[in-house]
């Protein structure tokens, strides 16, 4: 006969109890016994990265010299702070721009957009939005050319947007 805590008989059991805190990713905690809600739930916990978390990709659509130009994963805890620095790449680069070129930055705005996993239920970072205004001066000949330029390329494309 075999004893364990307290002699009470285990020879009967053949599996040790598991922990739901102890499993490192979804197949572990299904060998271990645990149901889907309790999964899930591990899951929402971030105890373990459910699979659309895990393959989600960044990039930046834009066609200025920022971060992000090509695809790479962040994970749900570091996507905010990730995209607001990328943002910022936006904000640094009109106020660049604007310096080059006779030019005033009269505003600027970012935006961060949310979105929840629709399979773990955990809200994450989902892309950016920067918007600049620029003012440049009119007496230069070369000022009008250089906000219609702004107007072409500055405005179209400057976000980034995760693909699942």
């Amino acid at each position: 006969m075999v004893y364990g805590i307290g002699n009470y008989d285990i020879s009967g059991y053949n599996n040790a109890y598991v922990s739901p805190y102890s499993v490192r990713n979804e197949q572990e905690a299904k060998d271990a016994g645990l149901n889907s809600a309790q999964i899930r739930g591990l899951k929402k916990a971030g105890q373990i990265e459910c699979s659309t978390c895990a393959n989600r990709m960044y990039q930046d659509g834009s066609d200025e010299n920022v971060s992000f130009k090509s695809a790479a994963h962040l994970s749900p805890t570091a996507a905010g702070e990730a995209v607001r620095a990328h943002e910022g790449e936006h904000v640094s680069n009109a106020y660049k721009k604007a310096a080059m070129n006779n030019g005033k930055v009269l505003s600027t705005g970012v935006a961060i957009h949310m979105a929840v996993c629709p399979e773990c239920g955990r809200s994450y970072v989902s892309g950016g939005t920067t918007y600049t205004s620029i003012k440049y001066n009119e007496d230069n000949p070369y000022g009008a050319n250089a906000k219609t330029m702004d107007a072409a390329s500055g405005l179209i494309g400057q976000k980034i947007d995760s693909r699942v």
